[in-house]
């Protein structure tokens, strides 16, 4: 498992700051980040927890998955990394 958790289902009003008070009895966060709205600065009710080691996130999925956090039931599971973006324009052309 890695150290970085994905975690779903977030109120409007969950921020970084109640997202680490949330996970930091799991183990040692080391970042904390809700997802927001590049246009309107609004969450998007998804967010990700890392961790500093992947014990610690492990006891914290299956501690906090399904648990109601802010008035709504979060998902929580092991992040996917996405991988790398294409340089774009080409569309793969050479």
């Amino acid at each position: 498992m890695t150290n970085k958790l994905f975690v779903g289902g977030l109120s409007f009003n969950t921020t970084d700051d109640s997202l680490i008070h949330a996970f930091s009895p799991h183990g040692e966060v080391t970042e904390a980040k809700v997802i927001t709205d590049r246009d309107t600065g609004r969450s998007r009710g998804f967010g990700f927890v890392t961790f500093a080691n992947s014990e610690d996130a492990q006891r914290a999925t299956e501690a906090m998955d399904g648990v109601d956090l802010d008035g709504r039931t979060i998902r929580v599971n092991e992040a996917n990394e996405r991988p790398p973006r294409g340089r774009g324009g080409d569309r793969g052309r050479w």
